[in-house]
């Protein structure tokens, strides 16, 4: 499978301005059959969280992974340009794969029961569409928070369901 799980989780790399200590971990109910990944604790301001989609030889299929960011008090985090980088890192990792991708516009969404910011990418091997990415970030106090989720492209758009129930399930 291409590189799709390096890719996705680039946004770890963007962290958020954070220098307070990380208040609880946001709550998240994975759908039923993902496997949840324990991830190393990088920063104590940094939580991130992670369940994945295998297939029934084991391959992951689907990724999602929640990260939460405590952000430095008084400090206004622009969402929209976060997103933006986000998305330029994406797309130049899976250029560097040889693949292409096109991104739409980013747009108002919700993430729990926050406003939030929103954009999905198609990406393509050949003309052939192969995967598809969502990037979801969010911003309430003096914590940030980003959803990303990705997976082969007939998987993603069948796991639909199932993506709907865990952004609505989100104790942020």
């Amino acid at each position: 499978m291409i590189r799709l799980f390096k890719s996705l989780f680039v946004l770890s790399a963007l962290s958020l301005a954070a220098t307070c200590a990380l208040a609880d971990a946001p709550g998240v109910t994975w759908p039923a059959g993902w496997e949840v990944e324990a991830l190393p604790q990088t920063s104590p301001q940094v939580s991130r969280q992670r369940a994945v989609k295998n297939d029934t030889e084991g391959n992951q299929v689907m990724v999602m992974e929640l990260t939460m960011t405590q952000v430095e008090t008084g400090h206004q985090v622009n969402l929209q340009g976060v997103l933006l980088e986000m998305r330029k890192s994406i797309q130049k990792d899976f250029f560097q794969g040889g693949y292409q991708s096109v991104c739409n516009k980013i747009h108002p969404a919700t993430l729990g029961s926050l406003s939030a910011l929103e954009t999905t990418c198609t990406i393509t091997e050949n003309g052939r569409h192969v995967l598809s990415q969502t990037l979801v970030a969010a911003v309430e106090a003096d914590k940030a928070y980003v959803l990303s989720y990705a997976g082969q492209a007939e998987v993603y758009k069948a796991s639909a369901d199932e993506i709907v129930a865990v952004r609505n399930s989100l104790k942020l």
